[in-house]
Formats: structure tokens, sequence, C-alpha cells
């Protein structure tokens, strides 16, 4: 802050300052704020609350541990965006302790502190809840489709019948052998199908002291893990399957924009639905005892009643949108293409833009590229660009999960494979491990995220490339996607047309040495190619 200085003084005694920092928090996180940095004498101590602190630098050598506990406590907070939501798990998922991360360049004097302050924090952690009870299940806040979902009590009495029938808990509902021990869960309800990989997540905080251990590390290690390329990238038959695919690609699509246009008509018109501004009064008591995890999940009042209100009356904003831009933008059409899909929809639907603009241009652009994505396919076209893929796409990438938590893997061409997901029981890391003892896989990787594929729908990034045995089976050459189903009815449109894409994109520009398939294990991939 550029501070007047009185005459003969060397510190700015400006009220202003004072008022910025400890007085006036919504400015202070404002971006419109230029202010970044803030040298404080005792502003971190106890009153300070500012949710938005992710480093702090000590300077001064103190042995007092009440106060450093007060200045790490100012980090220790959720943070919030600019419209003062808090970024939780609800809204983050499994970001959220990515994005609340507070870094600590401490002096000499923290080490002893921090240390026993993690230990602190790991103890109480592991009292948190250890059995797979139906209560344990109610009301926690899962991902579905990118958006925050809580548990009803028949889900959560569904997932208990669902354990408890295939004895992954015993009678107890404490996790049993059976289900740390198994390659693959027997399937859910179809009702819980769309949560059956936030079910398993639930399951595995319970006994997996890695979510324990990922909560804090040394910020004096390495960020980046070396994990460079072996002597399996440069064998002549990886090279082949590498230099097949390692093209940059251009697609053209040709297809009639009048069709586009009264599909994503009639689309919009049957699935648009926006919701109008809520509220929800809840009156409750607080149980006579409870829990630290209680009250971290917000269970710790039993609700006596509750009355939710619709508000009729949209709230007056001077915030304007530029509707078809958005619409444009988010979709890929021209603007008037998307001015004649707008002016065509029912007037009923349209007159949900007043209600909730930005959750109106969200689905719409959603539905507009649903429709897409099912008339792209058949009219797509790939061309092979001059430019070629690096083989440094590898090794750039930046995986902060530890060495010892990815797969130590002896066919690929990295020695460390990071899968997505869970790190012991996801799809991905079960395809790595069965795929790496499988006699007639040679070499295999891991491909990048950098590898993409256009798509009019979004970049797409396949899963694996292998090279099989000559003569084991009916390919030597494959590319494949892992999901979690095999059945194209379990994917999203969006996502079956990307998948879709890729495979005429190889049919085309390897012709037909290399193939392609999504699967959702290495039995599946093997029954494909067996003779």
């Amino acid at each position: 802050m550029d501070s007047a200085l009185k005459r003969g003084a060397d510190v700015s005694d400006d009220i202003s300052a004072y008022d910025l920092i400890l007085k006036n928090k919504e400015r202070l996180l404002s971006f419109e704020e230029p202010t970044r940095f803030i040298f404080s004498h005792s502003a971190l101590r106890e009153g300070w609350d500012n949710p938005n602190v992710f480093q702090i630098c000590t300077l001064k050598h103190s042995n007092n541990t009440t106060n450093k506990r007060q200045e790490v406590g100012r980090g220790l907070r959720l943070s919030v965006d600019r419209s003062g939501n808090r970024m939780d798990r609800s809204v983050l998922g499994e970001n959220v302790q990515k994005i609340n991360l507070l870094t600590v360049i401490a002096s000499e004097s923290y080490a002893g502190f921090v240390d026993d302050l993690q230990k602190e924090t790991e103890s109480e952690l592991r009292e948190r809840p250890k059995k797979a009870t139906q209560e344990y299940f109610a009301g926690r806040t899962v991902q579905v489709d990118g958006k925050p979902v809580k548990l009803s009590e028949t889900q959560a009495r569904q997932i208990y019948n669902y354990l408890l029938r295939n004895d992954y808990i015993d009678d107890d509902a404490n996790v049993t052998a059976l289900y740390r021990e198994t390659a693959e869960y027997a399937p859910v309800k179809e009702e819980l199908k769309p949560i059956e990989a936030e079910i398993h997540r639930l399951v595995h905080a319970l006994y997996d002291p890695s979510q324990l251990a990922a909560l804090y590390t040394d910020g004096n290690k390495t960020k980046i893990n070396e994990n460079p390329l072996n002597e399996r990238f440069y064998k002549e038959e990886f090279q082949k399957l590498w230099t097949a695919i390692n093209h940059k690609y251009a697609y053209t699509v040709d297809f009639n924009s009048e069709e586009l246009i009264q599909k994503a008509i009639a689309h919009i018109d049957s699935e648009l639905f926006v919701s109008r501004l809520q509220y929800t009064v809840t009156a409750g008591s607080q149980a006579e005892q409870i829990t630290a995890d209680q009250v971290k999940e917000g269970s710790s009042f039993f609700a006596a009643k509750s009355r939710t209100e619709t508000l009729r009356t949209a709230p007056q904003s001077t915030l304007r949108y530029d509707l078809i831009g958005a619409v444009a933008k988010g979709t890929v059409l021209t603007r008037r293409t998307v001015a004649a899909i707008l002016q065509g929809i029912d007037a009923s639907r349209f007159a949900l833009y007043r209600q909730n603009p930005e959750e109106f241009i969200a689905k719409v652009i959603r539905l507009i590229n649903e429709q897409k994505a099912t008339m792209i396919v058949e009219h797509i076209c790939y061309d092979t660009l001059e430019g070629r893929y690096d083989s440094d796409i590898f090794t750039a990438e930046a995986h902060k999960v530890p060495l010892d938590m990815a797969f130590k893997a002896d066919k690929a061409v990295q020695d460390y494979v990071f899968t997505d997901g869970s790190a012991e029981k996801s799809v991905e890391r079960r395809f790595a491990e069965e795929m790496d003892k499988a006699e007639e896989v040679k070499i295999y990787a891991k491909l990048p995220k950098g590898f993409q594929i256009p798509t009019p729908v979004g970049n797409y990034s396949p899963d694996w490339a292998i090279v099989f045995r000559e003569g084991s089976v009916k390919h030597v050459y494959f590319i494949a996607e892992t999901k979690g189903s095999m059945s194209s009815l379990d994917l999203r449109p969006i996502e079956k047309a990307k998948i879709s894409c890729a495979k005429r994109l190889f049919e085309k520009l390897s012709n037909g040495s290399v193939h392609y398939e999504h699967v959702d294990s290495y039995k599946s991939l093997h029954d494909m190619i067996s003779f």
C-alpha cells in the first residue's frame, strides 16, 4: 500500500492501512484491491479472520507456541470465492485439498512446532469414523457429473445393504479383508450406478492410511517426481507404434446447420430445466453428545422442522450477460446459429433465463453440445499436420502423488505408472497391474494428458498405448481407453462422441495397423484381441 509517512518517521501510521487489513475483509479479498503482501507484527494472531491466506513467511524467531498456533490458524481455513462461497468438498470435490493448501516458509524455531502439530492432527483424524454404517453414509457429499450431491437416508441404507450382502462389511459394519483384497467389486443396484465410484471412495477413506498422509507434505521436497523414459520407450516395437500415432491432427466436420438447429431446439424444449432460487429455514437442537466429525459434517444438530420457500421475485442485478456470445463460445458455433436456436425454443423455456441466467447458459451449452455430439461422428474427417508430439510430453506432466503410491511397472516405458482414481482400487490401477503380468504384452505406456486428439466437443486424451507380442494376438498395436463400464448407455453423450471420434481417427490414419477400443478391464481387452 502507498501509505504516507510523517516527517522524521520511517513507519506509516496511516489508519486506512490498518482498517483495510483488520476490518475491510471484502475489499482486501477483491480482485480490484492491488494489495497482495502484508508485513504484520501482530495481525495474524487471534482476531483476524481472512480465509484466503495461502502463504505465510515467518521473519521473526519465536518460541511462543500459542502465537504460532494463531498464525498458522490464519491459513487453515477453507478459502472463499469472489462471492463469499466456501470452497469445500461439496464445491471442489477431489480438488478440495489441492486448492486449500497452506504453505509456511518457516524459521528454524518452527521445526519442532510443525512436527508436533502434524502428529496431533494425524492423531485426531485417526479417530474419524471407521465403520461403514448407514449413519456414516447419510448426508455425505459426493460428486455426480461434477456436481455435489448429498446422499439421502434411502441411498445410505442401500449402500449399507450392498456392502453387507456382498460380505464387504461384517455384522459390526467393519470393512472386511474381502473388500480390501478384491480386484473387482460386485455391481451396485441400477439406482446407485451414478455414484458407484464415490461409494468406494467413501469406503476406502475408512481404512486407507494414505488419506491421512496426503494431508501434509514437506515443502522442501521437490514437487515434481522424476519419472524419466526408460530403455523400453526406445525399443523398435514401441517406436513403430509411437511414430504411427504421435502426429498432430486437424479435423473437418460437414453437416447441415439447419438440422442441428432443429434438433437442438427440440432437445432444449424437452430437457431444459432451470431451478428457481430458494431459501430454507431450519430450526433444530444440538445433540447432548457430539464428536468432532459430527461438527465438521454439520450433523451435530437434530432438525426439528424446516421450511423451504421459493424466491418469486428475482433479485435485481446490474450485471449484463452476452447470452449469444457465451453460448457461441461454449458450443463453438457461430452467433448466427446460436441466435437461430434461441429464437426457436419455446417462450416458456426462454423465460427461464430471467430467473437464473448462469444456470440457463450452462445448461443450454450442454444440451446443444449433446446434439452436436450425436451428429458429428458420422461426418468427421481427420487429417495429419506437419507437427508431431515430442517424447518430452511423457516427462513434462507433474505428478504430486508420491512415487511409493504409483504402480512400479516392469513393462511400461516409464518405471512408475500414475493412474487416476484411488491409488489401490481404480479401474486404471487394476488394468496396469493385469497388463504388467500378461505374457502377451511386450511394452505399454500410460499416455500423458498432453497427448490430445481434437474433437468438436473438446480435446480428448486416450489412456494407453500397448504393444503385444507378435503372433500371440490378432492386433499387435492397440490404443485403449479404460472406463468403469463397457456399455455405451453408461457414457455421457459428449464422452461417447469423443471415443467415437478417436476410433475413426485411428481407423483411418494407421491404415488398420493400430486398433482402438474402450474397455473396462484387461480381460475385456484380451477377449477382443484373442484369436
